[in-house]
């Protein structure tokens, strides 16, 4: 959680007054996948004008996902 608290203060300084999109699920299915976290995750990127990446972000298959559904359907994002 510190470095998803870090990540909130750096987009407030870079992009100025934020609203965060929760992407931390509670009642989550037992048998969820990570297929279904990155389901879940897409939703809530839909609701976003901006999507802030985080460094490393390159190498996770889920971030990869989510920056390229960014991209091709008009979301702006920041990477550190």
């Amino acid at each position: 959680m510190r470095e998803r608290e870090r990540a909130i203060r750096a987009a407030a300084r870079n992009l100025g007054d934020i609203e965060v999109l929760d992407s931390v699920f509670e009642d989550v299915p037992e048998d969820a996948t990570p297929l279904w976290y990155l389901g879940q995750s897409i939703l809530v990127l839909a609701q976003a004008d901006v999507a802030y990446f985080v460094r490393g972000w390159e190498t996770a298959r889920g971030c990869l996902i989510e920056h390229e559904c960014a991209a091709r359907y008009g979301i702006s994002t920041t990477e550190e």
